[in-house]
């Protein structure tokens, strides 16, 4: 099963068991760890799932949509580096995943 482990805002990190199929956000939410809210349940319409990913892991992910980099380039804190979770479907990816939760506050 992969994993992925959150590196969260107060420097603390969690490793989760994640479903292949499953995304980022909701196995954040599944085992309720902070800083994801996911306001808009997934769907792509609110922001409150950014995560930086690393370049390193963008092969095992599918590029961004239109709608996912419209709504990242509004966000304060953005990088070339800034993901929705909700967009980030884990596949058969054979090495931990790690991300960082932005900094909500």
């Amino acid at each position: 099963m992969p994993r992925v482990t959150y590196h969260l805002p107060d420097g603390s990190f969690s490793r989760v068991e994640v479903n292949r199929g499953q995304s980022i956000m909701s196995a954040s939410i599944e085992n309720n760890l902070p800083g994801i809210v996911a306001e808009c349940g997934g769907s792509c319409a609110c922001a409150t799932c950014h995560v930086y990913l690393s370049p390193e892991y963008g092969d095992i992910f599918a590029e961004p949509t239109e709608e996912e980099v419209d709504l990242i380039e509004y966000l304060e804190g953005s990088t070339g580096e800034s993901r929705l979770s909700c967009q980030l479907i884990v596949g058969d990816a054979d090495r931990e995943i790690h991300v960082r939760v932005a900094d909500s506050r």
